[in-house]
Order: C-alpha cells, then sequence, then structure tokens
C-alpha cells in the first residue's frame, strides 16, 4: 500500500521497509502493519488534537511532571509550542508505560522506537501467528472468560504494584495474543501516587473488564476486585501473586459519632497536656537544654 506521509520519515530514517496493510483505526490513532527488515511490526501514527475523538483531560494529565520550565509556562498559555509539547508530552507518556510496564511483568507489545509521532513496537501475533485480535471481536466460553478475566486482574495488580493505572482499560484496548491478553495504548495512564482520582479510575478499568467477562461467565458479576485491590494498596500491602478474592468486607454498622468524638477529645488533652509540660519544662530555671 502507499506510504502515509507520517511514516515517509521513518522510512527515509531506515527504520520501515514497507507499509502493508492498516490495522485498526482508533480514536487517538491509525495502526499499520509494517515490514522492518525480515519483521513484521506495528506503527502507530498518533491523530493530530483536532483530529482525535479522544481529548487530553485533567482528569489523565494531572500529577505529570515536565521537567523544562520554559515548556511548562507554553503549556499552560496554550501557545503553538506549547500545544506541540503537550502533544510530545501526551504521546512519550505512552513509550514511557510500554518500558515501565515491561520491566515489571506486563504484559504489553515491546517497544522498538519513537520517532516523528509514530510509536514502533511488536506486533501482537496469535497461536496460529494470525494478528491478535481485540478481546471485544472475539466470542468467548465460560471457561476462557474466566481465564482471561483473572489473568487481566493480574496484570492491573501488576501495574498498580508500579504506581500505575491504565485510566482507560476496556475491551477494545485488550489483544488476545500467543500467551494471554495483552494490554495496549497507554497515553492516558495515570500516576497512581499523585492522581487525586487515581481510586476512582482503578475502579473504573475494573469495572469495565467485569462488565465484558460477566457476561459470558455471569458469576463474576458479583465480584469487586477493583475494591479489594485498591484497600490492599492503601494499606501497602499489594503485590503481585497476592491472594484475592473478589470480595471485600463492607460494614453495615451505623458509625458512633460520640464515640469518635470522644477519642478526639481525648487525643487533645493528652497533646495540651504535654504542651503544658513542655512550657514549664522549659520555662523552669532548673531545666537543661
Amino acid at each position: 500500500m502507499k506510504i502515509p506521509k507520517r511514516i515517509e520519515p521513518l522510512v527515509e530514517e531506515g527504520l520501515i521497509d514497507a507499509v502493508l496493510c492498516q490495522l485498526m483505526s482508533g480514536k487517538e490513532a491509525m495502526i499499520y502493519m509494517v515490514r522492518s527488515g525480515k519483521n513484521m511490526r506495528c506503527a502507530k501514527v498518533y491523530k493530530e488534537s483536532n483530529k482525535r475523538n479522544f481529548h487530553q483531560s485533567i482528569d489523565y494529565t494531572e500529577g505529570r511532571k515536565v521537567k523544562n520550565s520554559r515548556r511548562v509556562r507554553a503549556m499552560e498559555r496554550g501557545s503553538r509550542y506549547g500545544r506541540k509539547a503537550q502533544e510530545e508530552a501526551w504521546q512519550s507518556t505512552e513509550v514511557d508505560m510500554l518500558c515501565r510496564l515491561a520491566a515489571v511483568g506486563v504484559r504489553v507489545p515491546r517497544f522498538y522506537n519513537f520517532f516523528e509521532g509514530v510509536l514502533l513496537m511488536e506486533l501482537i501475533t496469535d497461536g496460529q501467528g494470525n494478528i491478535a485480535p481485540r478481546l471485544n471481536d472475539v466470542k468467548l466460553t465460560a471457561e476462557q472468560a474466566r481465564t482471561y478475566y483473572h489473568q487481566l486482574i493480574d496484570q492491573v495488580v501488576r501495574m498498580l504494584c508500579a504506581g500505575v493505572i491504565h485510566g482507560d482499560l476496556s475491551k477494545y484496548n485488550v489483544l488476545l495474543g500467543r500467551d494471554g491478553p495483552v494490554l495496549m495504548d497507554f497515553p492516558q495512564a495515570v500516576n497512581a501516587v499523585s492522581h487525586h482520582n487515581a481510586h476512582n479510575l482503578l475502579k473504573r478499568d475494573v469495572d469495565n473488564l467485569t462488565a465484558y467477562f460477566s457476561q459470558f461467565a455471569p458469576e463474576l458479576a458479583d465480584t469487586d476486585y477493583g475494591a479489594e485491590i485498591w484497600s490492599y494498596y492503601k494499606r501497602g500491602k499489594l503485590h503481585p501473586g497476592v491472594d484475592l478474592t473478589g470480595h471485600i468486607e463492607h460494614s453495615d454498622k451505623p458509625v458512633n459519632i460520640d464515640r469518635i468524638l470522644q477519642m478526639i477529645n481525648a487525643v487533645l488533652k493528652k497533646q495540651a497536656a504535654w504542651q503544658r509540660y513542655k512550657e514549664e519544662r522549659w520555662t523552669s530555671p532548673y531545666s537543661q537544654c
């Protein structure tokens, strides 16, 4: 096929030898199968911001660090340079995530290169060597649904252990590769530590998976892995391989406001007594420094 204009610089640099076909067109990018030497790879061409259906949002970019102060000021002003810098930062997030997550055992496409707004990465194939289908394009048995669901829950846990939440996880950005589900599309990934809405984004990701797989294995609809995973995470007890049940204890017992107020007052009294003790000790002529 004719080489798309955005891919031409990669051909000129010798990173791509031929464009074989278009695999899909998403809300933020066009995906092509390309040949690099003897290897088949995947080229993700990001759409310009005014041509995307998916717009950058504070919901995703909050907490991201930009070291260059000039870039920060330009992005805040919304200048032409600032918009370009914002696009580059948005795209480079995916590169960072692919490398970061692969290092901790998350199943993602292998990263090869990022040049002129085009991401060159591994072409995911199925057990027969064909292009791997998206989760949305297959019909599953109940057993397959349970297996893939729990494999993806494990991937969500591994991501969170690395401080990452996908942020837009659904049946549309999971490929069924030879060795199981492979996650893709990470420009909107968020930092679990610095993002104020991290809990809700994690829960939404898990709920999306639950809603899809429960069509094939209805009992999965009764699970709440999102809440359970977050509970382990905020207590510092989350780790790959953690024993999850899909359920979490929710107490229906009414909160004893009087008891809580008594505890607060007791703490305040102790603090006041300690403060008086320190003042008396430090103002006494017999006190030692």
